[in-house]
């Protein structure tokens, strides 16, 4: 791994990144450095961080193609950051990572690191398997707070059966069957998904629960491993996930109840996101200063420090009929479990919440959007997540504060007249580009020594520019070979001259550039894969001139 040498003497660190059919991991150090953070978007990783003189660094490395940014991972060892990233599309090999160019020197890309995982040795997909089991065990953030009246993070219980099953996971789009055992513990304290709220996670013995669901009055835990009957096993939640989940659902629970009581808009369903959660409610819209009053009540229960209680009642107990409920699911058995948050709300609820509002630290309102059915989708964030979604805004804001060199209240103003700018140059260029198409094709037929075959290649250039030089130059007795873009990217090509030689020879020019064309009247054009195969195609055409010359 090659090392970073100081900001100051401008060289760059070289990633190692490691292409695999579902993952993509990449490993790069860091020196001097404070602050990194990084960012893992649909189509980019976005890094920013401090140098050893406070100087604002921030870098972006794009992807070849895009990853489920929510099931990716990175951690910071020390100097070293590891990142996984999960691709949308599996079994398809990344040929390239790529940084822009625009950002200041502080990552590269070692391209040499790229290997052809479809034709790896068994050795070498065993190292690669070994470093992309490191890589999957790693996990955002720090620990989540603990909470003095939570015990039973660890729990042992019995197995009560065990039975082959399989389970269906939705991997980008598609569904995919994982076979395991579906297991009924006499007791358990991971919770199955319901009500609005994703199941827990967990162990049992160290095997991990991949969904627990429920069925009746059993919670039934997927594991990949059989345990036998009678045998006893050690159970761990996943705190930090739980805790979350608990600050989300008791956030929505305030939300509902306040919003019911300020402006009378009823509770019709509600989601626990991954990023944000969503409560749809019964009004076509909110005013922005509904949205606001509202923020500000729930956040004075939080620091009012407002109790919340569970009660288990059976089905026919009086208080029943007084607490806020959408119906029992038909396959309900056993009591009633009531959340009451004191003074506030009593709702009929099976998942899991704080102790104290307190424990909500915090919630943010994002904003509204228009719901189905004439209804309105509140997006809020409660508790870390509040201080996860700050943390990256401020990331955002200091990294735009120094490319933009303006303070924050500038930065859309800012933003806004470089877009401007950015229109206007790029109208420029492109005037400048004509210019210069009609230039090379009068150089090209002033040529008293021209040939029957006329070929070029610009970096950047479009569809447009080729078009301007294939129509000055003339098709009728002259065999036009026109490319743009990026040599070691994707591009665009152009064929034209005569409307026989074109379609014969535009299929197999873009079967040598590994791309896709389609031709009309002369003219072959479409998108090139491989640039550098250019002068493959040259010699094609070339040795296609001089055998109809020789024939006339």
């Amino acid at each position: 791994m090659p090392q970073i040498t100081r900001l100051e003497d401008s060289q760059p660190a070289h990633a190692l990144w490691f292409d695999r059919p579902k993952f993509v991991y990449v490993n790069f150090i860091v020196e001097d450095s404070k602050d990194v953070q990084v960012d893992i978007q649909e189509t980019k990783l976005v890094f920013s961080c401090k140098s050893a003189d406070d100087t604002n660094i921030y870098n972006e490395i794009h992807f070849y193609d895009k990853v489920q940014a929510l099931d990716s991972r990175e951690r910071r060892y020390d100097r070293t950051i590891n990142v996984m990233l999960r691709k949308q599309k599996e079994n398809v090999a990344w040929p390239r990572l790529t940084k822009d160019a625009g950002k200041p020197v502080w990552l590269s890309v070692d391209f040499d690191n790229w290997r052809d995982w479809e034709q790896e040795e068994d050795d070498g997909m065993a190292e690669y398997e070994r470093y992309a089991d490191m890589l999957q065990s790693m996990s955002k953030g720090g620990s989540a707070p603990k909470m003095d009246d939570l015990d039973d993070l660890d729990f042992t219980t019995s197995v009560v059966s065990c039975r082959p099953a399989e389970l269906k996971i939705d991997n980008s789009g598609k569904k995919e069957k994982v076979k395991g055992f579906n297991i009924i513990l006499k007791d358990t304290i991971l919770f199955p998904e319901g009500g609005g709220q994703p199941d827990d996670q967990g162990v049992l013995n160290d095997v991990p629960v991949l969904r627990v669901t429920r069925q009746g009055a059993d919670a039934v835990h997927f594991v990949t491993s059989p345990l036998e009957v009678g045998v006893e096993v050690q159970m761990k939640v996943d705190w930090e996930r739980r805790f979350n989940h608990m600050q989300q659902h008791s956030g929505q629970h305030l939300i509902t109840a306040i919003a019911d009581s300020m402006f009378g808009f009823k509770t019709t369903s509600w989601e626990l996101g991954r990023q944000r959660s969503v409560i749809e409610l019964d009004t076509p819209s909110m005013e922005p200063g509904q949205v606001e009053a509202l923020e500000k009540a729930v956040n004075e229960k939080i620091r009012e420090q407002v109790p919340v209680s569970v009660k288990v009642v059976a089905v026919d107990d009086p208080s029943v009929e007084q607490v806020r409920s959408r119906g029992l699911p038909e396959d309900h058995t056993g009591p009633i479990r009531i959340i009451d948050i004191e003074g506030i709300d009593a709702n009929m609820c099976c998942g899991t919440h704080v102790s104290n509002l307190s424990h909500l630290q915090a919630i943010k309102i994002l904003g509204t959007e228009k719901g189905k059915k004439n209804k309105t989708n509140l997006i809020f964030l409660a508790g870390s997540r509040v201080l996860k979604y700050a943390e990256r805004s401020y990331s955002v804001e200091k990294a735009l504060t120094s490319l933009l060199k303006t303070g924050p209240e500038d930065h859309v103003e800012a933003v806004d007249k470089l877009q401007k700018s950015a229109k206007v140059l790029q109208k420029n260029n492109l005037n400048l580009l004509r210019d210069l198409a009609v230039l090379i094709a009068q150089n090209f037929k002033s040529n008293p020594n021209r040939g029957k075959l006329f070929c070029l290649h610009r970096k950047d250039g479009d569809s447009e520019f080729m078009n301007i030089i294939a129509n000055e130059i003339g098709t009728e007795g002259t065999l036009i070979f026109l490319t743009v873009g990026d040599e070691k990217e994707a591009g665009l090509f152009l064929l034209a001259g005569p409307i026989e030689m074109v379609d014969t020879l535009g299929p197999r020019v873009a079967e040598l550039l590994e791309g896709k064309g389609a031709g009309k009247r002369g003219r072959y054009q479409g998108k090139a894969n491989k640039m550098g195969k250019r002068p493959e195609v040259e010699v094609l055409l070339h040795e296609n001139i001089q055998h109809r010359s020789s024939e006339e």
